[in-house]
């Protein structure tokens, strides 16, 4: 089983591909919570030059409200990610955590009907960037 979702897009910016799975997350009912720029940061830490690599913390407020009283340590699992990269030939990978790959470590079934339902929805804004 596989860990995550991804889709290839092309002929659009990095900047642009970032607005557009912000909106589509938006869509979805999932709000940015964290952005961290690893280009940057490694450059700033390491003074190692990196391709345009970005991570959005995703977060769906209230399914983030059920499974945080399903079982109270499941923010080690919050936000959801989704990773933009940019590659060489200029194509851009868009990549987001599966929420079920991920509860299959957690041993509570109150958990799997949520983490299908966010599922669901990481696969439509993947879908809807490809």
């Amino acid at each position: 089983m596989s860990y995550y979702y991804t889709t290839t897009v092309t002929g659009i910016t990095f900047s642009e591909a970032i607005e557009r799975v912000t909106a589509e997350l938006q869509k979805e009912g999932f709000g940015v919570l964290t952005e961290i720029d690893v280009q940057a940061t490694f450059k700033k830490k390491l003074d190692i030059d990196f391709r345009q690599y970005r991570i959005l913390g995703a977060c769906n407020p209230t399914f983030a409200n059920k499974a945080i009283t399903a079982e109270d340590k499941i923010g080690v699992f919050l936000p959801c990610n989704v990773v933009l990269q940019e590659h060489e030939n200029g194509s851009i990978e868009i990549t987001a955590v599966d929420p079920v790959a991920s509860m299959m470590a957690v041993q509570n079934n109150a958990l799997g009907d949520l983490a299908q339902e966010v599922q669901a929805r990481l696969q439509k804004v993947i879908a809807a960037m490809g």
